[in-house]
């Protein structure tokens, strides 16, 4: 019987890398791009440490009353009472009162861009949208003034004639011209933030399943319908996330509001067509230039108070759009 030879399979030679994985250059390039990284969160770091060792005088002497109070009185010879409270809510329900008004304005921009506007037409809207985003807010706060206000001060008057029985839309004197509102601030910082929630949401949108899409339009649903209970549902966490970036942006917004807003330390709930409210960023930038030793204090306090609000709302926004990107 005649015995087989059994042959052994070649094994290839293994390569060897003229360079390795990681050449001298790139490594030198990765920590360089490490270090600037990690700068970003060093710099936060000390911004943080600069504003305690500032703002601590002042937050052990108020106590909670700083957060909760609704009294300013900082000038020389007399008691210092240092309390943010009118200010702070200001600022929470102008932002509110923007994101009501940019929302479903981003929604449809961010729409019309990915499914309505051929690619050169779309690629045109998002320049135009973005370039919204990098205009000053002193030029947008002097659109506000002499340009959009009358044509606000007609919807407050509308809002007022026709709806002033409710709360939200009610003004003690009609008499009054309803300038300097809450209202008309929201529509500001609106236009503000509209290109965020737009960029964020346009990016989402460009992200959902072509074929899911198609096939409910192709089930007979409507573009409307198919928005309603396929588009925006599938994309719900990411534009949350986009939402809550553009609240970041609206609740630190200063010059642009300072121009159309009358401060005041009486407190407006929500009153929105009323003309007093507050912002704490554009209480700041009013006393800042005028402040005492102990007030300068104070306004490094209440820029502490924004700052951590700000912070929280903007790690909160990143951590929610990630997530919605990673089940993508």
């Amino acid at each position: 019987m005649a015995e087989t030879e059994t042959t052994q399979p070649k094994v290839a030679v293994r390569r060897k890398l003229q360079a390795g994985p990681l050449s001298r250059g790139d490594k030198w390039f990765f920590r360089g791009i490490s270090a600037a990284a990690n700068f970003a969160f060093v710099l936060v770091g000390l911004i943080l440490t600069f504003l305690l060792i500032q703002a601590w005088p002042v937050l052990q002497a108020q106590g909670f009353g700083f957060i909760f109070g609704s009294t300013w009185k900082a000038e020389d010879g007399a008691k210092v009472v240092m309390q943010l409270g009118p200010m702070l809510w200001g600022s929470i329900l102008i932002a509110i009162t923007g994101i009501v008004l940019a929302t479903p304005m981003a929604i449809s921009f961010a729409y019309l861009i990915v499914f309505l506007l051929p690619k050169r037409i779309a690629k045109i809207a998002t320049t135009l949208i973005d370039l919204l985003a990098a205009l000053p807010s002193v030029v947008i706060g002097l659109w506000g003034l002499y340009v959009f206000t009358p044509v606000a001060l007609h919807w407050a008057a509308i809002l007022n004639r026709s709806l002033g029985w409710f709360p939200l839309f009610h003004v003690k004197d009609p008499s009054r011209p309803l300038t300097d509102s809450p209202f008309l601030a929201g529509w500001i910082v609106a236009v503000m933030i509209v290109p965020i929630i737009t960029s964020v949401t346009r990016e989402i949108f460009s992200q959902l399943d072509q074929g899911l899409i198609n096939g409910a339009l192709a089930l007979g649903g409507s573009r409307f319908s198919v928005l309603r209970r396929v588009i925006i549902p599938n994309s719900a966490p990411g534009i949350l996330g986009g939402i809550l970036l553009g609240l970041g942006r609206a609740i630190g917004e200063t010059v642009a509001i300072l121009y159309v807003l009358q401060l005041s330390f009486n407190i407006n709930w929500y009153s929105i067509l009323e003309p007093r409210g507050g912002a704490v960023a554009s209480w700041i930038l009013a006393r800042f230039g005028e402040a005492s030793p102990a007030e300068f204090k104070g306004l490094m306090a209440a820029g502490l108070v924004l700052f951590v609000i700000t912070l929280i709302v903007n790690s909160l926004a990143n951590l929610i759009v990630n997530r919605s990107k990673a089940n993508r």
